[in-house]
C-alpha cells in the first residue's frame, strides 16, 4: 500500500514491510505527555468520558513532560484513523498543557507469513 510521506506513513510502511497484517485490529497505544500529574489526571478523566481507555503514569521520558497518559484504542492501524485519533487527542491535550508523543502497537503477522 502507498502511505503519505509522514511519520505515521513511515511507521505503517515499516510494519507492512515486516509482514504485519494491517487489516487486523489490535490495541494501539497513543502516548500523550504532560508537565504535571494534575494535568495528566484531568486529561485522562476527560478522554474516558468520550470513550477511550486512559492510564496516567510517571515516566520522565519526555524532558519537561514527566507524565504520560496512555490512551488505548482497539482498531486496525490505518493512516487516516490514527491521524484522526491523534487530532482528537491533541485537541483535548492542549487544554491541559499536553501534547502527543507517538503511538505503538504489537505486530500481527500476516496469515501468509511463515513463523
Amino acid at each position: 500500500m502507498i502511505y503519505p510521506n509522514d511519520a505515521n506513513g513511515d511507521a505503517l510502511l515499516r510494519m507492512e514491510a515486516a509482514g504485519d497484517d494491517l487489516t487486523g485490529p489490535r490495541n494501539i497505544e497513543f502516548t500523550i505527555v504532560f508537565p504535571n500529574e494534575n494535568s495528566a489526571n484531568e486529561f485522562a478523566n476527560h478522554v474516558r468520558t468520550i470513550g477511550y481507555e486512559a492510564s496516567p503514569e510517571f515516566s520522565e521520558t519526555a524532558e519537561g513532560f514527566p507524565w504520560d497518559v496512555i490512551v488505548v484504542k482497539h482498531m486496525a492501524p490505518s493512516h487516516s484513523e490514527i491521524g484522526r485519533i491523534e487530532a482528537v487527542l491533541q485537541s483535548a491535550a492542549g487544554a491541559f498543557g499536553g501534547h502527543n508523543d507517538g503511538w505503538i502497537c504489537l505486530s500481527e503477522p500476516s496469515s501468509s507469513s511463515s513463523v
